[in-house]
């Protein structure tokens, strides 16, 4: 375990230092290094996830450390795929940062109790752990990168509008880029999200005997359908301008760091197996 710590700290320290280098100096070798130091951390968790696997003898998501280690996984690959097929050199810097801080707080804050493999308890030990939590998880990677390119968007546009400068052609089109990124990741996020939510329901009369009984984390992560569904209504059938619909994005951002993370630590309830108190 300590190996692991020790090691992907190192990697998404570099690949952050490199993706913003790049930023800065896009030279062909340290294209290249960052691109390489990405790609090295993404087989890292990989690896490190698959050796969980084997040794636990059951998909590693079954608490809080876990779930963790898989959203950094997520948002890595991710953030992998999309630049790959995007070109878009602006997606890996502006995740990396939340990628690195997850990490160190899985590894380096969390009590070790929390890190070891333990048995499931009863209410895991079903077919449907890896399918609903993997999809819960993979919707909320998604809708974090979406909803960082609405922050970026907004931070972007607003300093030009400050400073009373008339965006060029090139400007006019980077913003243009970052705005259509996030709309068409959030609009796979949201499915995803959609069909986590109802594979929880089926779980949950399985295990539990009822569909929805409003538990925290149910009621949250509700609150952030809710939230994603209006964005994308108010973009798709309003036709809001896109500084509004940017506005929902960037708050649904702070709502699925609730739903994901401050239901384990402000309230107890039947998801509440990652809580520290």
């Amino acid at each position: 375990m300590e190996y692991f710590a020790i090691i992907s700290t190192f990697s998404l320290f570099l690949t952050n230092v490199l993706k913003f280098l790049e930023l800065k100096f896009p030279k062909k070798h340290i294209v290249f290094l960052s691109s390489l130091s990405l790609t090295a951390s993404s087989f890292l968790f990989t690896f490190f996830l698959i050796e969980r696997w084997i040794k636990a003898n059951y998909f590693p998501i079954s608490n809080l450390f876990e779930s963790l280690i898989f959203l950094c996984t997520m948002l890595l690959l991710l953030s992998l795929f999309i630049e790959k097929k995007s070109n878009n050199k602006l997606i890996t810097p502006i995740v990396s940062p939340i990628i690195f801080l997850l990490n160190f707080f899985a590894n380096f804050i969390l009590p070790n109790s929390l890190q070891q493999i333990s048995p499931l308890v009863p209410s895991l030990q079903s077919d449907w752990l890896m399918f609903h939590v993997s999809t819960m998880i993979l919707s909320y990677a998604t809708l974090i990168i979406g909803s960082l390119l609405a922050i970026l968007y907004l931070i972007l546009n607003f300093f030009s509008q400050k400073e009373n400068l008339k965006l060029a052609y090139s400007k006019s089109l980077i913003l243009e880029n970052i705005d259509n990124f996030s709309y068409r990741i959030i609009g796979i996020g949201f499915p995803l999200l959609t069909l986590g939510i109802i594979a929880g329901a089926v779980w949950a009369n399985e295990a539990w005997g009822n569909y929805w009984s409003w538990d925290p984390k149910e009621t949250w992560a509700l609150i952030t359908w809710l939230i994603f569904a209006t964005y994308l209504h108010a973009r798709i059938i309003k036709k809001w301008e896109k500084e509004k619909a940017a506005l929902i994005a960037s708050f649904g951002f702070f709502i699925i760091w609730l739903c994901y993370l401050g239901v384990n630590f402000l309230s107890k309830g039947l998801h509440s197996y990652g809580f520290l108190a």
